[in-house]
């Protein structure tokens, strides 16, 4: 079997059904799907049998996609979360550039599902740290990890210790043996409802500490920030930056007490060419964005 699509789950019985629907609807079909259930309490489970999808027991994310992933019979594993929608003909041209170019290990660039061009700014800042990061400090979103299933096992898979960030993890000691590359043939939609839940700024708040805490003192292995794997309901989100406040004096902190270190770091990425590039694409776009965040909050 050429490929294993993997699908870590808790409780996702509104939204799973959406990506199974695509994954039904691809253009390549030598793949099978997995869903690794942690245990949900709604009809995750029931959705998966109906729709005669391998069901097998999962975990926090990490274990559920090591799980997935010790089940698979497909050469490449593909692993997803359950909010993201491919294209028809995403494996297709996935697989079509990594046998073309011996992609071993890839990500994907991705998209919001959502019509809020703060949406489109935040994702649009994601996809470039993810492009300016493949050489230096390799990142990829669990939601849209493709790698070889040989490799996946050499490197032991994803580090079940870790709190958060074992997805970032996986990749930085996957691309020792196979640099990470960012798919240019086809891109992925994924759900906002993880903003819409905690916040867009609070979100971002807690992205940043997470990575200035692997920069400077290594892998997640406690609760440092609020982030709880499972379904996210959307909806009204007042409250939802109630710890903003805090999280920004734990960074004040932070900045304070690593400030020369961070200059020098800030000076050495400025200077790299990828970066240069990267700012001059986000300068083009920015004057539509800011057209854009300004006609959306007008409304």
């Amino acid at each position: 079997m050429k490929a294993s699509v993997i699908i870590p789950t808790l409780n996702e019985a509104e939204l799973l059904p959406g990506l199974l629907d695509r994954l039904d609807r691809q253009t390549f079909r030598d793949f099978e799907i997995i869903v690794a259930d942690a245990g949900s309490s709604d009809e995750t489970r029931a959705i998966c049998r109906a729709r005669g999808v391998n069901l097998t027991e999962g975990g926090m994310p990490a274990a559920g996609r090591n799980r997935g992933a010790a089940v698979a019979r497909g050469e490449r594993l593909f692993f997803f979360d359950a909010d993201v929608l491919p294209p028809a003909d995403f494996l297709e041209k996935a697989l079509g550039e990594m046998d073309a170019e011996g992609i071993r290990l890839a990500t994907c660039w991705f998209e919001p599902d959502s019509d809020n061009p703060l949406d489109a700014l935040l994702f649009e800042l994601a996809n470039q740290f993810v492009k300016l990061s493949l050489k230096t400090a390799p990142h990829a979103g669990g939601f849209a990890i493709f790698v070889d299933h040989e490799l996946f096992d050499r490197v032991g898979g994803f580090d079940e210790a870790l709190r958060l960030a074992e997805d970032h993890d996986f990749v930085k000691r996957a691309a020792r043996h196979a640099p990470l590359h960012l798919l240019e043939s086809t891109q992925i939609r994924m759900s906002v409802r993880r903003l819409e839940k905690d916040g867009r700024f609070s979100y971002s708040a807690k992205c940043l500490q997470v990575e200035l805490h692997r920069l400077f003192k290594g892998e997640v292995t406690e609760d440092i920030v609020d982030y709880q794997f499972g379904y996210a309901p959307s909806g009204n989100n007042n409250g939802a930056d109630e710890g903003l406040k805090r999280l920004i004096e734990r960074m004040a902190v932070w900045r304070r007490e690593h400030a020369a270190t961070l200059k020098r770091v800030a000076r050495d990425v400025k200077q790299a060419p990828e970066v240069q590039d990267a700012m001059a694409e986000l300068r083009r776009n920015f004057d539509t964005l800011k057209e854009a965040v300004r006609a959306y909050l007008s409304r």
